[in-house]
């Protein structure tokens, strides 16, 4: 199936009233209670009669998860997520910030690379900063409160297949088995998710799994805010390859509690920041100094570190056959470099694809051909951003797309003129933020506009 990937975006990205919905279905099945799973959840209950999220984790006792250790981590929530949250949750804005959640405009948003400041606000989009338990609390929050979700505490174990059809999840849970039955199943199980295995084991081709190794690892600290309303929210600095830095970047947001959250990132075998002096220092010698003025901040608890292998992707679109009744989002299609913050959103796009899918009222008795093809357009647009700037990367080694060495100088020349022009800039924060698609910087005008805006600025 073949669509356009620019009218893709711009219909999943529409600013739209909510519709009126007709159940498609009878019982719905989320494996696992992500933010990728709870955001299916929500499109879900609009079309089910009821939905169950299945998760090992207790999804009603409040903070952070066992199964989301990345979430100690810094996390972004793109101007594209942020959208998309208000679109599920009408009122999501209003109710973060009464739970300490920060506005960030753009104003109040500053970004540097390779030390040299971006001198335009270019960007009309507002977003939130606040932890990761925060926001996916408070989506937890909301998606338990419905009255046609619920939760069952268990590990799946796999899927029930009857012919082409999936028909439900079996679990286990305190030494007994049993089996919750369901008119479609969705895996949100994340990087980790074992449902390539279960439909091998059931008789079906597996997907074929692509990797990209980026070998990240980053550091987190927080630190006591003084401000209670500080001018800047989010400030991120961005190091290229052409800085010889063992530092790829840092950002710090303000975050719920009067604090700062402050993350370091370095590849290979360079773990910045991954002691509390060498954190600090850091911060003060190589960043600008709004960061040497975090720094000088009390710092709360301990450095919290992690490590990211390699971005992957599961290959389900491509497959000849696959059951009727299953689907993947999240994590468990794909997870991207969480240095460029796509995580959220790009879960968040794929329930608006489920959204789309399920208000065409498909006959779930055959494959969800439709909301593949929706997906892997968001898919590949994230993919494509993340891994072509991971290949500037010393330590990474391809596999490079074709034309490659055209593409890439392209790119860095319209990241480069981001930093002075108002129109360049624009265009690329609208593709970064998964507002607008890739395919919209490599036109004509954005290429010669980025070249003249550099020849101007040396």
């Amino acid at each position: 199936m073949s669509l356009s990937p620019a009218r893709v975006f711009a219909a999943l990205n529409q600013v739209r009233p909510p519709q009126r919905s007709w159940p498609v279905l009878g019982k719905a099945v989320v494996v696992g209670g992500s933010v990728a799973g709870l955001l299916a959840a929500r499109v879900l209950s609009d079309h089910a009669e009821s939905v169950v999220v299945l998760d090992r984790d207790d999804l009603h006792v409040p903070g952070g998860r066992p199964g989301v250790p990345q979430g100690t981590q810094l996390h972004a929530l793109l101007p594209g997520g942020f959208l998309q949250l208000e679109q599920l949750f009408p009122g999501f804005r209003e109710q973060a910030l009464a739970q300490g959640a920060v506005e960030a405009p753009p104003a109040a948003r500053r970004s540097y690379l390779d030390g040299r400041r971006k001198v335009v606000v270019p960007d009309d989009a507002d977003s939130l900063a606040g932890s990761r338990p925060l926001l996916e609390g408070l989506i937890r929050q909301q998606v338990l409160r419905l009255p046609n979700v619920k939760t069952v505490t268990a590990r799946a174990t796999g899927l029930v297949i009857d012919g082409a059809v999936t028909t439900g999840v079996r679990f286990d849970v305190g030494g007994m088995s049993g089996v919750e039955s369901g008119d479609l199943v969705v895996d949100a199980m994340g990087r980790s998710s074992r449902l390539s295995d279960w439909l091998e084991r059931a008789g079906w081709d597996r997907p074929v799994t692509r990797r990209m190794p980026v070998h990240l690892n980053y550091a987190t600290a927080l630190f006591r805010r003084r401000e209670a309303n500080p001018a800047l929210t989010v400030v991120m600095a961005l190091h290229t390859p052409r800085m010889s830095s063992d530092v790829a970047g840092a950002a710090f947001f303000a975050i719920e509690d009067g604090r700062w959250m402050a993350m370091m990132a370095g590849y290979g075998d360079h773990r910045p920041g991954c002691t509390a002096e060498d954190f600090v220092r850091r911060l003060r010698e190589q960043f600008p100094p709004e960061f040497g003025e975090v720094a000088d901040s009390e710092l709360l608890g301990d450095v919290q570190t992690y490590r990211h292998a390699d971005s992957r992707r599961r290959e389900f679109a491509a497959l000849e056959r696959f059951p009727a009744g299953l689907v993947s989002v999240g994590d468990a299609v794909a997870s991207f470099n969480p240095v460029y913050g796509q995580g959220m959103t790009a879960a968040a796009l794929h329930a608006a694809c489920l959204s789309t899918y399920l208000r065409s009222r498909p006959d779930l008795r055959v494959p969800a051909r439709r909301f593949l093809a929706l997906q892997k357009v968001v898919v590949d647009a994230a993919w494509s951003m993340s891994t072509s700037a991971d290949l500037a990367l010393p330590h990474v080694d391809g596999p490079y797309p074709r034309g490659y060495r055209l593409s890439s100088w392209v790119s860095r020349q319209i990241v480069a003129a981001t930093v002075t022009h108002v129109p360049t800039a624009r265009r690329f924060n609208e593709v970064v933020s998964m507002r607008a698609h890739p395919r919209s910087l490599a036109t004509p005008g954005v290429v010669l506009g980025a070249l003249r805006a550099n020849l101007r600025a040396r």
